[in-house]
């Protein structure tokens, strides 16, 4: 059995808002019930007190209810729940009427004033600030807290309170009510943005993906665009000329077949220059995406005057790494390093969402340690005669560790780990 801790630390950042968000309002009946329904058995006779806590227990069910479903339909998971806002709102009014006329016509004098008075402006306090999370628009929300508090006001004075107490009656009900409904608005407020921020990242993510798409088109197209359209046009001279017998058509297919090499050396040149990783720039890279998720990322170290072969390799390293942080897990830090030395260089990459990782192996989803990414990365180090390993580490730490030899012409000019740190934060594990 999953202990809490693991269970919330399994959630995403977003899934975490949501549950927050949830389970605060889940807890108001609770607080309902423990701050005016327990009172009221010290301040009248306990049968008295049963007829009196019943309802209330019936109100704050129908609250923990109503705010579940408005929820919901703030999500876009449900449709409004007018029925249930229409019938708490019904709810709220007649218990709270009901608990003000306690005050002048119910049987136990002032004990029974003590305990009608809270109970009917906790009632309509939790009543109106259940309906506002189903209900949008300002002029609405503000109308049903003055509503509300005017309803009290008139009520009281019409069930026989004196004008002082009617007006403090409804005073209360104005300022309880119009902090819980604040609350409400802006804890959905809140989700709301919370859910636009990353539906904003993942567009971000794949307007880059368009936009690296986009530059590799345009370079071929650069390179193949003229090469084919001089073939295309010798080609058809070739042709004309063999029909006349001439021998000049095979002087133009033989550069037809230079060009076409050419064509062929130019496209393979690209696509290297696509593969080809650049470690400087997937060290910035990395950092700025990281960065961006949410992630405290500082990267260290220097990729000057390490060969290309060596860049190509680590970059590639720094790459699947940043990507199964980004989509295994809800890291919160990660730590980049790169040390090079006389005759080897160390690249590390750790974050602390070891523990995620666990959960959705155990899951069925898949371990970032075990997957195809990871294992095209121990072929490519293999290329250079490196090493690669990935796994957890003590203190809920998940580690990347990536060392290649340098060969003796690179590992003399190999500069020392001349580190230079950056962190950031701004708001995943492997």
């Amino acid at each position: 059995m999953r202990r809490p801790s693991h269970w919330w630390r399994g959630k995403s950042t977003l899934a975490k808002v949501e549950t927050y968000t949830r389970w605060s309002f889940h807890f108001f009946p609770v607080v309902e019930i423990a701050a005016i329904g327990l009172p009221v058995f010290g301040q009248v006779g306990a049968g008295f007190a049963v007829w009196l806590v019943l309802p209330l227990c019936a109100h704050a069910v129908l609250c923990g209810v109503t705010a579940s479903r408005s929820l919901d339909w703030t999500r876009g998971t449900r449709e409004q729940p007018v029925r249930l806002l229409v019938g708490l709102g019904a709810a709220s009014a007649l218990l709270g009427t009901f608990a003000i006329g306690l005050v002048e016509h119910g049987p136990g004098g002032k004990d029974t004033a003590a305990a009608a008075v809270p109970l009917c402006v906790g009632v309509l306090v939790f009543g109106t600030g259940t309906l506002a999370l189903g209900i949008r628009g300002r002029l609405r929300v503000l109308g049903i807290v003055f509503g509300f508090a005017a309803y009290t006001g008139v009520m009281a004075v019409a069930l026989g309170l004196d004008g002082r107490a009617a007006l403090g009656t409804a005073f209360a009900v104005l300022l309880g009510g119009g902090g819980l409904t604040f609350t409400s608005v802006f804890s959905v407020w809140l989700l709301d943005a919370v859910y636009e921020l990353d539906a904003a990242r993942e567009t971000r993510t794949r307007l880059a993906v368009a936009e690296e798409r986009l530059r590799f088109g345009r370079d071929l197209h650069d390179v193949m665009g003229r090469n084919l359209a001089v073939i295309a046009l010798k080609s058809e001279l070739a042709v004309q000329l063999a029909r006349r017998e001439r021998p000049e058509a095979v002087d133009q297919m033989i550069e037809v077949q230079r060009i076409a090499g050419e064509s062929q050396r130019e496209v393979r040149a690209v696509v290297r220059g696509y593969r080809e990783a650049d470690l400087g720039a997937e060290l910035s890279g990395a950092q700025g995406v990281l960065t961006a998720a949410g992630v405290d990322c500082s990267v260290t170290g220097s990729a000057t005057g390490l060969p290309p072969a060596v860049q190509s390799a680590l970059g590639w390293v720094v790459r699947e790494a940043t990507t199964n942080v980004l989509r295994h897990g809800d890291a919160r830090r990660c730590r980049v390093t790169l040390a090079p030395s006389r005759d080897h260089v160390v690249l590390t990459v750790e974050n602390d969402g070891a523990e995620r990782a666990s959960q959705e192996r155990a899951g069925g989803h898949g371990a970032p340690g075990s997957g195809s990414g990871l294992a095209g990365l121990r072929e490519r180090l293999a290329a250079v005669a490196g090493t690669l390993e990935a796994g957890p580490v003590d203190g809920g730490l998940f580690r990347v560790v990536a060392e290649v030899p340098l060969p003796p012409a690179s590992s003399s000019s190999a500069p020392p780990s001349d580190t230079v740190s950056r962190s950031v934060s701004e708001e995943v594990t492997p």
